[in-house]
């Protein structure tokens, strides 16, 4: 089967798990080719180049040898650090890893998504150098709603989806994930005002989205969680998130 070299893509890894006794299979999100599986022969061994940087939520340069068959595994030739910031930690690391899982359940394997891959790659930024502050919730609200946008499961945030109504300003209205948009009922826990959805719709619309959604989520973090989790769950389908399970356990503790 014909071969072709792509050479110093920008690439995370998302995952990795092992092959054989020394090498490693790299579920990897890329700029313009979007999820790739690469195996990298020898990573494990201690004299490997691969070693200190076939890490998480770390900004390579990828050179890959891409076999002709959509979804294949593809040999890793040659991955370097592209420099910028190190990995996260703490909360910020925790935060990355859920990211990471996201990406891993959501998206198809060699679907680009260059949009996305920016803003996934200016979190991580900030996840790594420690800028997040007190706006981590923000953060990952902004990069949740527009992950799912960019594939196509996020209704529209201005009207009813069932009946297109226009969202009334002052009305309470629930994110659902079997049902989209709709008028708030009496079990409904987390909702937001009319008003305040049609702010984040708005808001992807905007020509810089996530900077506009950044700050359009910061006031509305708190009810936008539990709506967006249960809408990615729903997506993502079973068993629940990892990341979520642990996130659980030590809040328990």
């Amino acid at each position: 089967m014909a071969t072709r070299r792509v050479s110093d893509e920008p690439a995370y890894i998302l995952h990795s798990y092992d092959w054989s006794e020394s090498s490693l299979i790299l579920e990897t999100f890329t700029r313009h080719r979007g999820r790739v599986a690469l195996v990298a022969r020898g990573a494990k061994k201690p004299t490997s180049n691969f070693r200190p940087v076939l890490l998480p939520l770390l900004p390579l340069r990828v050179t890959y040898a891409a076999s002709g068959g959509h979804g294949d595994i593809h040999a890793l030739r040659g991955a370097e650090w592209a420099g910028g910031h190190t990995m996260p930690a703490g909360d910020a690391l925790l935060a990355g890893l859920y990211l990471n899982e996201l990406l891993l359940r959501l998206l198809a394997r060699e679907d680009p998504h260059a949009e996305l891959f920016d803003v996934y790659a200016g979190v991580v930024r900030v996840l790594g150098t420690g800028s997040h502050g007190e706006a981590l919730e923000p953060v990952l609200r902004a990069f949740e709603l527009l992950l799912l946008r960019a594939l196509g499961l996020l209704p529209a945030l201005d009207q009813e989806s069932a009946t297109l109504a226009a969202l009334q300003p002052a009305a309470a209205y629930a994110l659902v994930p079997e049902g989209g948009l709709r008028a708030a009922g009496p079990d409904d826990r987390a909702t937001l005002t009319g008003a305040q959805w049609r702010t984040l719709q708005q808001a992807l619309q905007a020509g810089a989205a996530y900077p506009a959604l950044l700050r359009a989520a910061a006031p509305l973090a708190a009810p936008l969680k539990p709506q967006l989790r249960a809408l990615l769950q729903y997506h993502c389908g079973s068993p629940l998130l990892r990341t979520r399970q642990l996130m659980m356990d030590l809040q328990s503790l």
